[in-house]
C-alpha cells in the first residue's frame, strides 16, 4: 500500500526554523545582555575602587600640604634665626676693625704720603690726603690693592696739584688726592687670609 502525506510539511519544517531561530536570537539576546551587565557591574566595581583610591590620595594630599606648609614656616623660621644668629656674630667679628683699619694704614701708606680726612660709611672708606708725588699714590693703590686682605676694591677718586707752605718761605708742590675703597669685614678678611695660605702651601709643595 503507498502511503501519501498530504499535509504541508515544508511550512511545517519552516515554523519550526523560524521558531528555532527566534528562540536562539532570543536566547542570544539574554545572554549578550547578560555579558553586557556583568561588564557594567565590573567597570562599576572598578570606578568605585578608583574613587575611593582617590578620596584616599586626596586626603593624603592635603595631609601631606598641612605638613609641608609647617616645615616651610619653619625653614623661613630657621632661616631669620640665622640670619639674626649672622648679624649678632658680625657685629662681635666687627668690633675690631677700626683697629684693623687703622693698623693697616699704618702698614701701606709708603713714605711720603699722609691723611688729611677719613671717613667711613657702612663698609666704604673714604679717604683724603697729600703725596709728595703722584708716584706715591699709585704705589699705595697698589698696596691697598695687593698687600692685604683688609682692603679691597681701592678706587682714586681725584688728584690735583696743591702746594703747601712748611714755612713763610717754603713752599712745596704736592698731589692732593680723594680716594675711596672696601673695608672687608672680619670673616671676609680670614676667608682671603685662608685661601691664600692654601695657594702658598699647594705653591710650595
Amino acid at each position: 500500500m503507498i502511503l501519501i502525506n498530504l499535509l504541508p510539511h515544508r511550512e511545517a519544517a519552516r515554523k519550526r526554523r523560524k521558531e528555532a531561530f527566534q528562540a536562539t536570537m532570543f536566547a542570544s539576546f539574554l545572554l549578550g545582555l547578560l555579558i553586557a551587565g556583568a561588564i557594567y557591574w565590573w567597570f562599576q566595581m572598578m570606578i568605585e575602587e578608583q574613587q575611593g583610591k582617590n578620596t584616599f590620595l586626596q586626603s593624603e594630599i592635603k595631609v601631606l600640604e598641612g605638613q609641608i606648609k609647617e616645615i616651610a614656616s619653619i625653614e623661613e623660621e630657621i632661616a631669620a634665626l640665622r640670619a639674626r644668629q649672622k648679624a649678632v656674630e658680625d657685629l662681635q667679628s666687627d668690633r675690631n676693625l677700626p683697629v684693623h683699619l687703622l693698623n693697616e694704614l699704618v702698614k701701606q701708606l709708603p713714605d711720603g704720603v699722609y691723611i688729611t680726612s677719613l671717613k667711613q660709611a657702612d663698609q666704604v672708606i673714604t679717604m683724603q690726603g697729600m703725596a709728595q708725588s703722584n708716584e706715591r699714590v699709585s704705589e699705595m693703590l697698589r698696596n691697598l690693592a695687593n698687600n692685604t686682605p683688609w682692603f679691597s676694591k681701592p678706587e682714586l677718586v681725584e688728584i690735583v696739584a696743591a702746594n703747601v707752605a712748611l714755612t713763610p718761605r717754603d713752599q712745596r708742590r704736592v698731589a692732593s688726592f680723594n680716594l675711596r675703597f672696601r673695608l672687608m669685614r672680619t670673616s671676609e678678611a680670614q676667608k682671603a687670609m685662608d685661601g691664600a695660605s692654601a695657594a702658598a702651601s699647594t705653591a710650595g709643595k
